[in-house]
């Protein structure tokens, strides 16, 4: 007994010792790390990454085995369906440490939860002066831009929630994702994934070159604390290697959906774009079901205000029309948890349990296909909760969900595979709003593939031929590649029915034809702002979408020699406003394309 006992404390002596320095690597070995005392440092093909403090808080004993990881999942939506990953996991004290092939993952496991509104933290990334950085401003709809710096010393923008700043005047509050190019051709992706109930959110604050990593405020009401933070995510390599990983939903729990049968992404007719108030009349959402039906969309949606529909109709009368024409329809709701006072309705209708069943039992029963729910508060734990109860509550109703302004995904499509798109993007629906939007629209929308859409569903609503309230610049090509380039389980249309019908017929069939989920994809050519070209896989058919972002004339090499294609249809712009298309059958893939200012193109390719 003694001897045991002697042991025991051995033991407990070897665990109390702060962790020698020691090495982690990937399984292919290109991603490598370095733990010592608190700081983490990470390298990818032997160039220096990141640095990653962890907090004092958080005791680093002695290194425990590695555990191989390694899982192969199907997804519902998302940039490839067939998902596989290879990991090692180590687990050091309090800290769960994963080296993928494509980047970071770790998570702090505490016994009391972290809670934002002392300013707790578990990690800090370092990000040294001189770093070209892409970063958000954070807002609690995540919908700003990702201008290029290099600096921490950024003027501050004004927000929906108000103004960030350190005490020197620039701007200290950061949204997720954000990009860094570590070291030259090496690429770095900040973000958070597998929210879970009783957790909060984070975002970044920075003291300088430090920014670290702060969970939203929590309340008492919110659910129990799991027992762990969520994972803290790194996307590592190549710009390639960025955009096309799958981490954010490797690292999430499986679908808690054991029937997923009646889960069908789609492209969407969308009345919000050119008609601000235009789901009060039954006329108008119609005109775009009859849209949908001349353009082969499978679903509609009914905007904000239908429970204010005019002329003696009610929303039944539009579902029940959407359904008579073979269109799935979808409703809209306020979430009723931000803004309210002067917001458009229905309100209240989700908040209580008993009041989101009826809600959502009603909306099954009638035939609606789906709910868009907006206007969240920002990332704290009430807000989590809600979010994964909607997800919850519309699964067993058989609704797809879409959120907006809301925060961006952290992989609940995996979990939650009705969970369609989510807004958190600085998308089209700006040119109803603001003059903005005009100038810097064909840079922004080169810099989302590379940022925003990295790590999930993007309901930016793309593809307008027409203006809105406030003009756009892009060509009809960039537009047209807009709704490849851009990933979204539901893929909404934003411009209004005359002008998509006045499209030459080969456009008008594109969409007919346009999937809203992919077997894989590849990014081809791009940088942040310059330009983006990507190719997506859905079966045997290849989509090459490229856009402009710059307003100069751009020539771009392609390598698309791992395509094998018969059959090529090549959309471009022709220079021309009278005629602003360029449609052709090339007889062999492009090993390079010329594009005009703000312009874009397409090429479908399939036996």
């Amino acid at each position: 007994m003694n001897r045991v006992i002697f042991w025991m404390l051995i033991a407990g002596l070897l665990l109390a010792l702060p962790a020698r320095a020691w090495k982690g690597e990937s399984p292919n070995g290109k991603l490598t790390m370095e733990v010592n005392g608190g700081h983490l440092k990470l390298r990818y093909a032997d160039k220096q990454v990141m640095d990653i403090v962890i907090d004092e808080s958080i005791k680093m004993t002695l290194k425990v085995a590695a555990r191989r990881i390694s899982e192969d999942y199907m997804m519902l939506t998302g940039k490839r369906l067939h998902c596989t990953n290879e990991g090692n996991e180590y687990r050091v004290g309090g800290m769960v440490i994963r080296l993928y092939n494509d980047g970071l993952a770790l998570r702090s496991e505490t016994a009391s939860p972290l809670d934002g509104t002392s300013g707790q933290q578990d990690i800090a990334y370092i990000i040294p002066e001189g770093t070209k950085r892409w970063m958000q401003q954070w807002s609690d709809g995540y919908e700003g831009f990702y201008p290029l710096s290099t600096t921490y010393r950024v003027e501050p923008v004004k927000s929906f929630s108000g103004t960030f700043k350190s005490d020197e005047g620039w701007c200290n509050r950061w949204g997720y994702p954000a990009l860094i190019e570590a070291s030259s051709g090496v690429y770095a992706l900040i973000t958070e994934a597998n929210i879970e109930q009783g957790q909060s959110a984070s975002c970044l604050y920075n003291d300088g070159e430090k920014y670290r990593v702060v969970a939203d405020k929590r309340d008492e009401q919110g659910k129990p604390w799991p027992g762990h933070t969520p994972w803290r995510v790194v996307i590592v390599g190549t710009l390639a290697e960025v955009v096309q990983s799958t981490l954010v939903t490797d690292v999430c729990e499986p679908s808690k959906i054991t029937d997923t049968g009646w889960i069908e992404p789609g492209v969407v007719s969308w009345v919000y774009w050119a008609y601000n108030h235009g789901s009060n009349d039954y006329n108008i959402i119609c005109k775009y079901v009859d849209m949908a039906v001349a353009m082969g969309l499978p679903y509609v949606l009914i905007d904000a205000e239908w429970d204010e529909m005019k002329d003696g109709k009610t929303v039944v009368d539009a579902v029940n029309y959407a359904k008579e024409k073979g269109v799935k329809p979808m409703i809209w709701y306020n979430s009723s948890v931000d803004w309210i006072d002067g917001a458009p309705g229905p309100k209240f209708r989700l908040n209580k349990p008993e009041d989101r069943e009826r809600e959502f039992a009603w909306c099954e029963e009638i035939g609606v296909a789906g709910v868009k729910i907006d206007f969240f508060g920002g990332d704290s734990q009430l807000n989590m909760d809600y979010c994964i109860d909607l997800l919850e509550s519309a699964a067993r109703h058989h609704l797809l969900v879409n959120f907006h302004g809301a925060t961006v995904p952290r992989g609940w499509q995996r979990t939650w595979p009705n969970l369609m798109s989510t807004e958190g993007v600085y998308g089209a629906e700006w040119y109803n709003n603001v003059g903005t939007f005009t100038n810097v629209a064909a840079a922004h929308n080169a810099t989302l593939p590379f940022t925003r859409n990295v790590v999930g569903p993007m309901d930016y609503t793309p593809c307008a031929f027409s203006d809105s309230q406030h003009p756009h610049i892009t060509s009809h090509a960039h537009e047209l590649a807009l709704t490849i380039l851009f990933e979204s389980g539901l893929q909404h249309l934003a411009d209004r029915p005359e002008s998509f019908l006045a499209q030459p017929q080969q456009v008008q069939h594109f969409f007919d034809m346009l999937p809203s989920v992919w077997d894989e994809t590849r990014l081809i050519s791009g940088y942040p702002a310059d330009h983006a070209v990507i190719a997506r896989r859905s079966g045997d058919t290849w989509y090459v979408a490229g856009i402009n972002g710059t307003d100069d004339e751009k020539t771009v090499a392609l390598d698309l020699s791992f395509i094998k294609g018969k059959n090529i249809t090549r959309f471009a712009d022709s220079g021309t406003n009278d005629s602003p298309w360029l449609i052709t059958q090339p007889n062999t893939l492009p090993t390079s394309v010329r594009m005009q200012p703000r312009g874009g193109f397409v090429l479908i390719i399939d036996n």
